[in-house]
């Protein structure tokens, strides 16, 4: 198959690739790279390859929530992509999370039905967890620069504006720590497509203590967590 929503030829984008939702991120990460080639704008999914410590990257946007992850991760797939770090936000369920911390995700609750069901072909529950491997190396990459994380399962909601008053303590009770929209499509779909996938998330928001992080801080936050991502996805052996 080709892809229909990114027009980019095969090989144009890597084999490892940093994948987030907003592309003005995609945007601010494409400027680590070295000698970074825009090859896709089509749909605002906005697609960046160059160089990090001379291997080949790509940063790719994959939109809000799980149907729009899921289309960008089975076409870059087709274009070339084999590893993928989702470098997102998300909304902080517990009270240790403060604005601006990390979260290496471990694992991804998320409600049945819907698109992994669609993909299944029944309302089946497969396990959302990233690659061990993968995982393991951005541990160590962020452990090397010194940047204080967390390790966490999180909620992949379908729903943004669902939330009720209950909702930080119905889901922290079940066992996480943070909420995003992507997570668990990107580890189902990545394990179904044979890929390795992995994320790390900065709080960008608490739902525990009603704050929100600041454009200036939540940049300053993803900025120092990149680096670590970029020398993990470099040292990962495909």
């Amino acid at each position: 198959m080709n892809p229909v929503h990114i027009l980019a030829k095969k090989g144009d984008v890597a084999e490892r690739v940093v994948v987030a939702g907003d592309p003005g991120r995609v945007k601010l990460l494409s400027k680590l790279l070295k000698d970074p080639v825009l090859v896709n704008e089509n749909r605002g999914f906005l697609v960046y390859t160059g160089y990090y410590n001379g291997v080949r990257v790509s940063v790719a946007t994959h939109g809000i929530g799980g149907p729009s992850m899921a289309i960008v991760l089975e076409e870059l797939a087709m274009l070339g992509g084999k590893a993928f770090v989702r470098l997102g936000t998300a909304g902080g369920l517990v009270p240790e999370l403060s604005l601006g911390d990390v979260v290496v995700v471990t694992g991804a609750s998320y409600n049945p039905g819907g698109l992994i069901a669609q993909y299944f072909g029944e309302t089946t529950c497969p396990a959302a967890t990233p690659d061990f491997e993968l995982t393991t190396e951005i541990v160590k990459s962020l452990q090397a620069k010194g940047v204080r994380f967390f390790l966490g399962n999180v909620f992949s909601s379908d729903a943004f504006y669902a939330e009720d008053e209950h909702f930080a303590q119905k889901w922290s009770q079940r066992g996480n720590v943070a909420v995003e929209m992507e997570a668990a499509t990107l580890f189902v779909v990545g394990r179904l497509r044979n890929l390795k996938t992995a994320a790390t998330v900065v709080i960008s928001d608490s739902l525990v203590k009603k704050e929100w992080i600041s454009k200036e801080k939540l940049e300053e936050s993803v900025m120092k967590v990149a680096e670590a991502i970029f020398l993990a996805l470099t040292n990962y052996k495909l």
